[in-house]
């Protein structure tokens, strides 16, 4: 198995702070925020130096995944609920996809995948199907309400239409009665 990249072993609150000065400097200077970044780790007593390489790959990274976020979001919020479904759906199939083209190239390089990287897209997947499997739900649901809304609003026009006809008719308590118990159900 290789060795864990140098950054997997810096703590997290220290890659909380590096991915917070990236941004801060719009994902470049790199050089300036690799010394800072080595800086905060001598500080914290490690003995971990960390090249600027690994900070660029880091920045890109994080640039990518910020982007995708705001396409995401960007799509998104134009979308119902059962467009977002559909999204959600298509994502998957991607970052599956993604997963066995990572595999299969990193295997053709000899090389082996580590498992937290492997845990990690596979968490994502999951996090990913758990939501789509809740908007599934929230689509479901929201058809019902509509179905039973539909059912109240065809009740009560059936309704008026009795209690049209039964005063047209000039019938008696009883009769109405037992006719809107016939055509309504229990309903009176």
């Amino acid at each position: 198995m290789p060795p864990p990249k140098k950054l997997d072993l810096v703590p997290v609150e220290i890659r909380h702070r590096l991915a917070k000065a990236l941004q801060d400097r719009g994902f470049g200077d790199i050089i300036g925020v690799t010394e800072d970044l080595n800086f905060w780790l001598e500080e914290e007593g490690l003995c971990l130096t960390v090249g600027k390489t690994a900070v660029g790959e880091f920045s890109k990274l994080l640039k990518t995944q910020r982007e995708a976020f705001a396409i995401a979001e960007t799509l998104l919020s134009d979308m119902d609920i059962e467009a977002e479904s559909g999204m959600h759906r298509a994502l998957m199939q991607m970052i599956a996809a993604a997963m066995f083209q990572l595999m299969q190239a990193v295997a053709e390089k000899g090389e082996h995948i580590d498992a937290k990287s492997l845990a990690n897209l596979a968490r994502t997947l999951k996090d990913l199907m758990h939501s789509a499997g809740l908007r599934e739900k929230i689509m479901e649901a929201e058809r019902e309400r509509i179905a039973a809304e539909a059912r109240r609003q065809a009740q009560d026009e059936m309704a008026g239409r009795v209690e049209g006809a039964v005063a047209e008719a000039g019938l008696s308590a009883e009769r109405a009665a037992d006719l809107r118990k016939k055509l309504l159900g229990v309903r009176s």
